[in-house]
């Protein structure tokens, strides 16, 4: 069964090739903007029946958010969608890069930019952290994304439902253990970054190696 999905931040190349592929695979997919008419744009470029609010109503009208802004937005954000995450899921897709150094990893004080969501959410959101090391350029595209992605948070159920989100992408998602950990997730994108520039890698990505076990529930 499908989902209503919001995708704070939506207007740029992540946002509408996440909202493409999950449309694609059967979600209703909100755009948030801080403005109607930016909503309205990316909504009209994302196709697929998208539908466009400024970030706040957005919230307010998914089951599940996630937010793709730039860390230097990334408190103001959540402050303004805040009464509309009661009782959900966000997922946060923030990287702290910081520039111009964004090839360094510059990790908050906190430990990372989804700990610091969670302490100013409080118990009124579950934040699941995921996704920073996607390329956009690959979601924008229709070709199968050769990349794997670590999902970190505190409650076991809410990292399932975003690994299922994941499967829906045509990624891999992988439970990588309490929010804590999200920080691993949040370093990689630096890291990339320098590996793309040496050596000429489009959109480089993570991929786990190995087969899997039978699956051990942990926390």
């Amino acid at each position: 069964m499908g989902r209503t999905i919001a995708i704070i931040g939506g207007t740029g190349a992540l946002g509408t090739g996440f909202a493409r592929r999950w449309a694609d695979a059967g979600h209703k997919v909100v755009i948030g903007s801080r403005t109607q008419e930016r909503a309205d744009a990316a909504a009209a470029e994302a196709g697929h029946g998208a539908v466009g609010l400024v970030n706040p109503q957005a919230a307010a009208a998914a089951d599940i958010v996630v937010l793709t802004v730039p860390y230097a937005h990334h408190r103001s954000t959540i402050e303004s969608i805040a009464e509309g995450l009661e009782g959900k899921i966000l997922v946060d897709a923030t990287v702290p890069l910081m520039p111009p150094r964004v090839g360094t990893v510059q990790l908050p004080e906190a430990g990372s930019a989804a700990v610091e969501a969670q302490a100013w959410l409080g118990e009124r959101a579950t934040v699941v952290s995921a996704f920073q090391n996607v390329a956009a350029a690959h979601l924008q595209s229709a070709h199968a994304i050769d990349c794997d992605v670590l999902v970190a948070g505190d409650k076991l159920a809410a990292r399932e439902t975003v690994i299922g989100l994941a499967e829906d992408l045509g990624l891999r998602g992988w439970h990588a253990g309490p929010l804590a950990n999200s920080a691993a997730a949040e370093a990689l994108p630096s890291a990339t970054i320098q590996i793309t520039r040496r050596y000429g890698i489009d959109g480089a990505g993570l991929r786990i190696t190995g087969e899997p076990a039978a699956e051990q529930d942990s926390a």
